[in-house]
């Protein structure tokens, strides 16, 4: 009885962990220590924004020059940075990537004097839809939506509305027509 109660108590030390015999780690053993597989950005939903890729010169529905926008691709495709240039010299930049928590894309833009952060998705009709909200540096927010759609031509329609709190409705806030820089020979 007493052999069983001493194998029973070794037992339960081992299990406590009390009896584990230690474990290397990388450090103790020079080795460099195991890192997790990288991930990658490939796949259909991280391509849903491509149309927007590129360089472009951005003009109002009625054709007024609006500015310069360029669209990149980094970090593997997991990311688009936005850098744009309005045409009166104001500037401002967004990161746009696809959210595996929210399983939407989520744009995070900063300018001098506002920030805005949305998400959504790829509509069935093929347009880019996010809907979030806009912060200006006074310290007022509002609702806020934007939508990009890729056009045959080869140009893209972003529109951006603010909601009204007053109206109870939603005011177009922007409108921009992106159409191709012509390459440079």
């Amino acid at each position: 009885m007493k052999q069983v109660s001493i194998a029973f108590a070794a037992l339960a030390a081992l299990v406590a962990g009390l009896g584990a015999p230690p474990v290397a780690s990388a450090q103790d053993t020079g080795e460099a220590a195991p890192q997790p597989a990288q991930s990658s950005c490939e796949g259909d939903v991280y391509d849903d924004f491509d149309f927007w890729l590129g360089e472009w010169d951005v003009t109002t529905p009625d054709g007024q020059v609006a500015g310069t926008n360029s669209i990149t691709k980094a970090e593997d495709g997991c990311l688009l940075i936005e850098r744009w240039t309005g045409a009166q010299g104001t500037t401002g930049q967004s990161y746009n990537f696809y959210d595996t928590g929210l399983q939407k894309w989520r744009q995070v833009w900063v300018a001098r004097g506002a920030t805005i952060d949305y998400a959504g998705k790829l509509t069935e009709d093929g347009e880019m839809r996010l809907e979030g909200k806009i912060a200006y540096r006074n310290g007022t927010t509002a609702p806020f939506r934007g939508s990009w759609t890729p056009e045959p031509n080869g140009s893209v329609t972003q529109r951006f509305q603010q909601f009204n709190s007053q109206t109870d409705g939603w005011d177009d806030w922007f409108t921009g027509v992106y159409r191709p820089k012509p390459r440079a020979e």
